[in-house]
């Protein structure tokens, strides 16, 4: 009998109108973690002058949600793979969602510091967003539309900083925390019409779910699925860029741990050092450069006179917002 894979049904079918709604939802989930970061850079100095933290608190506001990220983004890769794109989805973006919410009305510094460390394990599934979404992209297509769901993330940092400088000159700094969360609760109001990803559904031998996922696909884009049917073959390409282990970890519990030892085997040792150095240095850059601009605007601001400070922090700091805008911009694309 004739068969066709995944690959070869995204090909056929192009990227058309159902692409274009996971782009769409997948982005906003990248505009909503992106806020969620941005956010670091106006509640800080606002939540150590009300609460008269010092520096170091300050600094460990941030901390705690980079900690979480670290945490989350070794969590929800797992979840994925064993329970699905869009089971990582639901809880990643409900724990971000929840937690955000919750953390406006945070009675105190301590609770403030564990609510965010819960914000950055659920914004630390931002990955599983993109993979979501390649999972639907023809392989030839894949770069390119990456590129276009990577604006989403310079869209939603603009936008929090819009967002920042109209609330902040007229409300405190929680409701700030409160309308920033809006986004993930959008995510979870469509949560229901989000496919799964028909890879996985084939990795988990779930053939007929996914050839009815391929199905909804080929009725929106008005396009023809390839003749034959659907199959998976273990030598099936992962994202078009390797070797899939989701068959290995859907067989054994150690299928995360077998490609972590590939990646460290002497083939591609020094390509995954290099890979990490550069995303690690590429990081540190472009989350250094936007706390930074939040650390000197606050700078600037105390060598004002007192009543001069008091009058600018209750309205807010129009060159702190330029600055964000334009570091959003160009750092972005550079961490690209």
């Amino acid at each position: 009998m004739e068969t066709y894979t995944t690959d070869d049904a995204l090909t056929a079918m192009g990227f058309g109108k159902f692409q274009a709604l996971v782009l769409v939802y997948a982005g906003t989930g990248w505009l909503a973690d992106s806020m969620e970061l941005m956010l670091l850079s106006f509640v800080g100095p606002l939540v150590r002058q009300q609460w008269n933290v010092s520096a170091q608190h300050e600094s460990l506001l941030s901390s705690v949600v980079f900690t979480g990220m670290l945490l989350g983004a070794c969590s929800w890769g797992y979840i994925s793979d064993k329970y699905g794109r869009r089971t990582a989805l639901l809880f990643s973006v409900t724990l971000t969602a929840g937690a955000g919410l919750t953390s406006a009305l945070s009675p105190n510094y301590i609770s403030l510091l564990a609510l965010r460390f819960l914000v950055g394990v659920g914004v630390g599934g931002t990955h599983v967003f993109s993979s979501w979404f390649l999972e639907f992209v023809p392989t030839k297509n894949r770069g390119a539309w990456m590129l276009v769901f990577s604006a989403f993330w310079t869209i939603g940092t603009i936008f929090e900083a819009s967002l920042a400088w109209v609330v902040l000159s007229r409300l405190s700094w929680r409701w700030l925390l409160a309308f920033t969360s809006l986004p993930c609760f959008a995510l979870l109001v469509f949560f229901v019409v989000a496919p799964e990803s028909p890879r996985y559904l084939c990795a988990q031998n779930r053939i007929s779910d996914a050839t009815l996922v391929l199905e909804r696909m080929s009725r929106t884009n008005k396009a023809a699925l390839p003749p034959g049917a659907l199959a998976y073959h273990h030598t099936e390409t992962q994202l078009g860029l390797g070797e899939s282990t989701t068959d290995d970890a859907s067989k054994s519990g150690s299928g995360g741990m077998a490609a972590l030892r590939r990646l460290f085997s002497r083939k591609l040792l020094r390509s995954t050092l290099l890979i990490w150095f550069v995303w690690f240095a590429n990081s540190f850059a472009y989350y250094g450069l936007v706390l930074l601009t939040s650390q000197l605007s606050d700078a600037n601001r105390r060598c004002a006179s007192s009543s001069a400070h008091k009058s600018q922090a209750h309205e807010g700091n129009p060159n702190l917002y330029k600055d964000v805008f334009i570091t959003s911009l160009a750092g972005r694309y550079y961490y690209y």
